[in-house]
């Protein structure tokens, strides 16, 4: 294990985890999402492998949840059939089996972009499928994640608090655009090594890259389009959350600040993703208003939308036919994406997993085998069809989990999370190299369950109180289990 400056960190917060709790202290674990690039500890008998931030003190979290008294078996709650922890754990399940026995079953049989840092220490090159390191760091991080998602979800179904959620958004938000101000200012300022501190993952760095001559924002990620699909998924959930909770100085300037981090990126898949996101939400919104009120707030959306994207649209024209840079800028970003050298060899690792998935009979290469650029074809390649398919259930479980929880704030907080998760999801279907959306999606994946959950532990409690304590309907009262 390697100690790096960045270790610290994760110190800190898994000491103020165990100090004030999981509920308090949320901020504190969700807060070191902005640091991806940061290493709590690096693994070198791993290959490298780089134990990240949030990695280090999810554990801590899943400490606290089993450590609690009951944990097992409220955890054991938490995988109850057909609930999004049991499809979770099917699914985990099948990842270990396939990282495992697909690789030795058909190596050989096809070739991979593999995963493994010792085939890539020059350049990704295409191989023949065997067992690799690939397959033990990408199943550990699942798990990694599952565990997160079984802790959170269990937490927040016992103890709802919509309030420490909110906080921890703010916090999250707040320190990515410190950090990618931070960074954008120190290379300006010819600091280049100021953040070096907060760069200690094992991961390939591209941090001082510039577009059309304008440095691109990285903040505390590896790279640009990592800053810009994480600052993505913020912006969705401060989106909804903007839209439906009342009028708020502090929303709104989470959302201007989640909003610029996307665009100073200059991440073309964040641009994609961020307007495939408005698109979809903006249908949702108009087929929900279709059938019921019309809130003000939501017209103002659709109006300040459709708006800014008639004069958006007008700009890039005038701006690409009227002025260089502009032209180098969108061409660079959007144009001529496809027909760069980044855009071929991604659409050529997409072919492979597609190809690897044919090859192995439709089952797979195996998780931590393939290399893709999309998450459903990095699905397809390692996991195969019935992986694939566990993996849909989840999600289809997840969304449709009820945000009728008899409190309104709470409700906007799960509908949030709910876009912030399809931000995550669309974002990775444009970039993701694994089936694994991160770390961070399973943490707002396990908050949604285990609020919209909190609603049958609320009526249970009710219901014990009243066969102890008979009284009219009018009297009863609604409390948290604590």
């Amino acid at each position: 294990m390697e100690i790096v400056p960045s270790t610290f960190l994760a110190l800190v917060a898994a000491a103020t985890l165990l100090w004030i709790g999981p509920f308090r202290g949320l901020w504190a674990f969700v807060g070191l999402a902005p640091f991806g690039a940061a290493a709590a500890f690096n693994l070198p008998a791993l290959g490298g492998a780089t134990i990240g931030q949030l990695e280090f003190t999810l554990c801590i979290v899943f400490f606290i949840a089993i450590a609690r008294h009951g944990g097992p078996d409220r955890i054991l709650g938490t995988l109850m059939p057909l609930q999004p922890g049991f499809f979770l754990l099917l699914l985990l399940i099948y990842c270990f089996i396939s990282a495992v026995f697909f690789p030795r079953i058909f190596a050989g049989d096809t070739e991979i972009f593999g995963l493994s840092r010792a085939v890539n220490e020059d350049r990704i090159i295409s191989i023949p499928l065997a067992p690799s390191s690939g397959n033990i760091t990408q199943s550990f991080y699942f798990l990694l994640s599952s565990l997160v998602f079984l802790a959170l979800a269990t937490l927040y179904r016992l103890r709802p608090d919509e309030g420490a959620v909110f906080k921890a958004l703010v916090i999250c938000t707040s320190v990515n655009f410190a950090l990618g101000m931070i960074d954008v200012v120190s290379a300006a300022a010819g600091l280049k090594t100021l953040m070096d501190p907060l760069r200690t993952a094992n991961y390939a760095m591209a941090v001082f890259h510039e577009m059309a001559g304008i440095k691109r924002m990285v903040g505390g990620m590896p790279e640009a389009s990592a800053f810009g699909s994480f600052s993505v998924v913020l912006f969705g959930f401060w989106l909804h959350y903007w839209t439906v909770s009342a009028r708020s100085r502090l929303v709104t300037a989470m959302l201007l600040i989640a909003l610029f981090c996307v665009l100073r990126s200059t991440s073309s898949g964040a641009y994609v993703a961020l307007v495939l996101l408005l698109i979809y939400y903006s249908i949702a919104v108009l087929f929900r208003s279709a059938g019921g009120a019309f809130p003000r707030r939501v017209a103002f959306y659709l109006v300040t939308t459709i708006a800014v994207a008639w004069l958006a649209g007008i700009a890039m024209l005038v701006g690409y036919h009227m002025f260089d840079v502009v032209e180098r800028f969108l061409n660079e970003t959007l144009f001529s994406k496809l027909q760069s050298d980044s855009g071929v060899e991604r659409m050529a690792w997409n072919a492979q997993a597609y190809k690897n998935f044919t090859d192995t009979w439709l089952m797979g290469a195996g998780l931590g085998s393939v290399r893709a650029s999309n998450w459903f074809m990095a699905c397809l390649g390692s996991l195969g069809v019935l992986g694939t398919a566990l993996y849909l259930l989840f999600l289809a479980s997840l969304f449709s989990a009820p945000a009728r929880t008899g409190s309104k704030p709470r409700d906007n907080v799960i509908q949030a999370l709910k876009v912030a998760c399809l931000a995550q999801i669309i974002a990775a279907m444009l970039t993701a190299a694994t089936p694994n959306l991160g770390t961070l999606f399973f943490i707002f994946a396990g908050l949604v369950v285990g609020l919209s959950r909190s609603r049958i532990v609320v009526r249970a409690d009710n219901a014990s109180q009243w066969l102890a304590h008979p009284r009219p309907a009018h009297g009863l009262r609604r409390r948290q289990v604590p």
